[in-house]
């Protein structure tokens, strides 16, 4: 028999070539497990929770004054967490009127949805600890080389952090604002993107804490840390996400990945936010030579949402701690002979034992691990010496009977991006 596996040294080899040189189109997919994976100095509690623990933490909130409400939604709900709690609080006051829902009508469900969304913007808004943290890693590898093209941060966060690890290390950068007393959104600034490469970008595909709507309904960033205008994570959110500044941010998300010879890395982001999805697997199709790896937090067969566009499109590569799908082959990893002597320090920044498991695993699903990897590319690099190029995932090679394996190409990521 033939059995398929992926070779994590071969890849990340690739990859972290590609992340050192600095000629290459790069952007980042940041969602919501990066800041859950992060946990201060000191504290043994996330510093952003991630939906199970802001679930618990808004409820916890809200109990005093709409407990028995909240109690009664839940109920009625098959898998009750805060975006389907919101998005049956919404629903509820758009459509009973007067009428009364476990003893709230219409008005009161609004009000219910504004407390909930005001939590929501209350525990977000953490500040960014002092020294080392995974932001900073990725800022500092951002800084570390000279680039030809600007890295592009795309995030569905509403928190600070990036902004506060960019600002501390004096990077310059644009979120699509500009001006002084009150600053406004310029999409004309985002879609033309002709700022010099130094100037990250920084995109809030979902708004950030901060924005607010002025005294003419235009989104202004006011410098503080009010959450009054954030697309909640909710079932009409595919909806305001057409509304300005978000379809301008969309629209840039497009252009990127539009753009030929571009590499998108997603990193705490599940796949499970339909307009997001749906804009990635429509641009992986009309463009070939783009491409997305998908770093992901879950065993492979629990990654519904990303297997499936990973699953239609070659140029998407899923890497999961227990497996990889890769030109559309799922597959185990196994890590084969050390390409080089001093191969294996670099092999720890992506392999090593699960503390729960025992088992070894692929670690860069992890924000913190992947952020790591990342900072250490500059580093002294020994890549295997010359091996032939695969156009593929995998290339069979003959062995016994029953001990077939098919390994996986030496450049993966030079063959579909």
């Amino acid at each position: 028999m033939t059995v398929s596996v992926h070779n994590p040294d071969q890849y990340m080899a690739s990859l972290r070539q590609i992340i050192a040189q600095g000629r290459k189109r790069i952007g980042l997919l940041v969602g919501a497990g990066a800041p859950a994976g992060i946990f201060p100095p000191g504290s043994d509690k996330p510093l952003i929770p991630a939906v199970a623990g802001l679930t618990d933490m808004v409820m916890d909130a809200l109990k005093a004054d709409y407990g028995n409400t909240l109690d009664a939604v839940r109920i009625e709900l098959e898998s009750p967490n805060i975006e389907t709690i919101l998005s049956r609080v919404r629903s509820l006051g758009g459509v009973i009127g007067k009428t009364k829902v476990h003893d709230l009508d219409g008005e009161g469900y609004k009000k219910l949805s504004e407390a909930i969304c005001e939590q929501i913007g209350t525990i977000v808004n953490q500040p960014l600890h002092d020294g080392p943290s995974p932001y900073t890693e990725f800022v500092t590898w951002i800084s570390g080389t000279g680039r030809e093209h600007p890295v592009e941060i795309f995030t569905t966060n509403y928190d600070l952090l990036f902004e506060q690890a960019l600002e501390r290390t004096r990077i310059p950068f644009f979120d699509g604002f500009s001006g002084a007393s009150e600053p406004f959104f310029d999409p004309s600034s985002v879609a033309s993107n002709d700022l010099p490469a130094r100037w990250t970008r920084l995109w809030k595909l979902h708004g950030s804490l901060g924005w607010a709507a002025n005294a003419r309904g235009e989104v202004v960033r006011t410098g503080k840390a009010n959450a009054t205008h954030l697309v909640f994570p909710e079932h009409l959110k595919y909806d305001q996400t057409q509304k300005a500044p978000y379809a301008a941010l969309f629209d840039r998300l497009r252009a990127f990945l539009m753009t030929p010879d571009t590499l998108l890395i997603a990193t705490g982001f599940s796949f499970a936010d339909a307009h997001i999805s749906a804009r990635i697997d429509e641009c992986l199709a009309a463009n070939p030579s783009a491409s997305v790896f998908a770093f992901q937090f879950k065993p492979l067969e629990q990654e519904v949402h990303a297997r499936d566009i990973a699953g239609r499109r070659a140029n998407m590569s899923l890497y999961s701690p227990d497996k990889a799908m890769i030109n559309g082959i799922a597959a185990p990893w196994m890590p084969g002979d050390l390409p080089t002597r001093d191969w294996g320090a670099i092999r720890a920044t992506y392999w090593g034992i699960d503390e729960k498991s025992g088992t070894a695993q692929f670690q860069l699903g992890r924000f913190d691990r992947l952020a790591r990897f990342f900072a250490s590319s500059r580093a002294a690099q020994h890549f295997p010496s010359a091996v032939p190029i695969v156009d593929a995932a995998v290339a069979v090679v003959p062995t016994p009977p029953d001990a077939a394996v098919a390994l996986p190409a030496t450049s993966p990521v030079d063959g579909v991006a």
